[in-house]
This record gives structure tokens, sequence and C-alpha cells, in this order.
């Protein structure tokens, strides 16, 4: 009964709630995570209001305002074409986060149960999903997501399926590595010894102390999922034309840099924007979410 007694705090349901008012004041005290997460809600929200905010129609042209400077009416421009850039910016901020959070989950309903399934059994699993992940990770990501888009063919749903495979190998390591950390500690074991199958032990205590780890690889994934759907626009193998993407609005803009910069300069600045938002906040969920950080 005393050994009993006093196991009770190692097991994961204990941990995981003694820590979780510090690491909110900790997250709280990072000024530069906070940073990041209250820009990255901006984005979340204009995407999700993109209709509401936009003042203008981002396809409808308007020829008699063709590449017009910023001002009251257009605060942003135009394009070549009379369209309003915020308007088109707004739109492509959605396409951005569609991209960037489809593709993310997508990404970890294939990845972290594979990386389950190597870290836990190991031997012939492990060695199987582990050269299967090697393979794809000696390309870099941006090349498999070109590559694999090209394959599929130029659409928002084929760039989001292409970038979201892309971003499979990296949930799958991240995931295995959790995996085999946890599966020797002893919270684990008294689960086995008690009779706990497998699906009790990877979904009921494994998993749940791995989300600290996937969290921060989401923030990651994000930011790299934006970018390349930027490429991938840009490329011609996104988004298409006359539909509003940041990376279509850059390639369009490539003809008109000298007499109208505002076409590059506001989609680029966007970009930069989003990626460096997931990226501060995702650096600031790994200091206070590492579970070898310390207390803190």
């Amino acid at each position: 009964m005393t050994t009993a007694t006093t196991a009770l705090p190692t097991t994961p349901e204990a941990t995981r709630k003694r820590p979780s008012s510090g690491r909110l004041r900790a997250l709280r005290k990072n000024r530069l995570a906070l940073t990041g997460g209250v820009i990255a809600a901006v984005f979340v929200l204009v995407a999700l209001l993109a209709p509401l905010i936009a003042p203008y129609d981002p396809a409808q042209p308007n020829f008699g305002n063709v590449l017009a400077e910023p001002s009251w009416a257009h605060w942003l421009g135009t394009d070549d074409l009379g369209r309003d850039q915020l308007s088109r910016i707004v739109y492509g901020a959605r396409a951005s986060m569609q991209v960037g959070l489809v593709a993310v989950v997508l990404a970890f309903v294939i990845g972290v149960p594979l990386g389950l399934v190597g870290g836990y059994y190991g031997r012939f699993a492990d060695s199987t999903i582990s050269r299967l992940t090697d393979t794809m990770l000696a390309f870099p990501f941006l090349v498999l997501a070109v590559g694999l888009a090209a394959i599929l063919g130029p659409s928002l749903t084929n760039a989001t399926i292409a970038i979201g495979i892309s971003q499979i190998p990296a949930v799958i390591r991240i995931t295995r590595a959790e995996t085999l950390r946890l599966k020797h500690v002893d919270y684990v074991g008294a689960a086995i010894a008690n009779g706990g199958g497998d699906g009790t032990v990877l979904f009921r205590h494994i998993l749940p102390n791995a989300t600290s780890a996937l969290i921060v690889q989401a923030t990651v994934g994000i930011p790299a999922a934006i970018i390349g759907e930027a490429l991938l626009s840009f490329l011609g193998l996104g988004v298409q034309p006359p539909a509003p993407s940041l990376g279509v609005m850059l390639s369009g803009a490539q003809s008109f840099l000298a007499p109208a910069p505002w076409l590059a300069v506001f989609p680029g600045l966007a970009i930069v924007a989003a990626t460096l938002a997931f990226n501060l906040l995702g650096d600031g969920l790994r200091d206070v979410l590492d579970p070898r950080g310390g207390t803190r």
C-alpha cells in the first residue's frame, strides 16, 4: 500500500497536471512567443473572416485604375489589372492558412501512427518505416513538394497534399523519438504489468505524453507549409490565377518591380510576417513544453 501511494505522483495524469500553470506563466513571460502568437492569431482570423474584411472583390479587375499607388481608396494599391492589393492579400492569407493547417493535419494523421508503431514495436516495423523515412528525407522539403505537386497537377488541393506528404518524415521522426523515450518510463512499464494492451499503452500513456513535442512540430510545420504554398503558386503549381495567392501575386509582380514595387513588397511582407509569427510561437512553446528543460 505504501509503495502504491508513493507511486501515484509519477502517473502521467499527475505529471501533466503539475507543471501546466507554471508553463502558462512561462509562456506569458516570453514576449517573443506572445507576439508571434498574437500575429498568428490575427492571420487565422483574417483567413476565417476574409469575405467580411476584404474591401473589394479580389478577382474583379478595374482597368480604369491600373497600378494605382497606395491611397485611402486602395490602402495597398492596385495591380496591373486594377485589382485591390489589400483584398488579394487577405484572400491570399486564407489560402496560406488553409494549406498550412490542412497540410500539417495530413502529415500528423499519417506520420504519428507510423512513428508510434516504429518506435514501440521496433525490429522489422521500425526498420521498414525508418528506411522509408530516410528515403524521403534524402530530398529537401521544398524539392520533394515541388516534385509531388508537378506529378499531381497544379491546384490548391494538390499543393496541400504535396506539402502534407513532404512533412510526413519529420512527424514520423519526432513521434518515433518520443515513443522510444517514453516506452521505458516507469508508468508505461506499470501499465504493461497491469495487463494493459498495446493500444492502451500507445494511446493512453505514450501519445498523450508526446503531445508537447508534437505541438512544437506543428508550429514549425505551419510556416514551412506557408512558404511551400507560396513557392508552388509562384511556380504555377499551386493556386491558379485569377484566384488570389501570395505566391501568385509575387509571380505577377516580377514585370512591375520598377514602376510598382508595392506589388511585390506587400505580399512578401505578409509571407515574412506569417512565417516569423509561427516560428516565434514555436520557439516559445519549445522552451516551455520541452520535458527535458527542467522545471519552470
